[in-house]
């Protein structure tokens, strides 16, 4: 009898500090939760990755496109997971689609190179998602939806000779 008694005192014991890990967990996870929704910092220390991916997706709301695609380049570099590499570049090719759509056009309606450069660099954003997780369908979603709206003939459009010609002087030094 003694015996039974002693082994359940320590499955209780052990039932009791199980659950209040769980419990701790659980309030840091509501802390957490509730800093993402009051919009206020989080600790840097505790969730590194997190607070860069949050800076991010603020300032890519917030129209800073540029900013927030370096953010996420820097995200990058802290090594995270396969998975977390694919939605950072889900991301990068978010803001750089809003910031090419943004950009106006020539007065011949083609695009201004920096939305040119802006949507091709969506694509290959998108491209290399769908390459770390091809599951991810927002990508997949985004990437179709980019292609339908590229001019077909996106090709580079030569540029005018800056220097003048005067006769049959070759422009440049001899």
């Amino acid at each position: 009898m003694k015996t039974k008694n002693a082994l359940l005192s320590v499955l209780v014991l052990a039932g009791m500090v199980g659950g209040g890990y769980e419990a701790y967990t659980l309030w840091k996870i509501e802390r957490f939760n509730a800093a993402l929704r009051d919009n206020t910092a989080l600790p840097v220390d505790q969730y590194p990755l997190t607070e860069k991916f949050a800076a991010a997706y603020r300032q890519g709301n917030a129209g800073e496109y540029k900013h927030a695609i370096q953010t996420y380049g820097q995200l990058l570099e802290m090594a995270p997971d396969v998975e977390a590499q694919a939605r950072v570049h889900y991301n990068v090719g978010n803001n750089l689609l809003r910031f090419g759509l943004s950009r106006r056009v020539n007065d011949d309606g083609s695009l201004i190179e920096d939305a040119r450069y802006a949507l091709m660099q969506a694509r290959a954003s998108y491209e290399q998602a769908l390459r770390l997780n091809p599951a991810l369908l927002p990508a997949s979603f985004n990437l179709d939806l980019l292609l339908s709206i590229l001019p077909a003939n996106l090709q580079q459009v030569e540029k005018e000779q800056s220097g003048v010609q005067l006769s049959n002087l070759p422009i440049g030094l001899p």
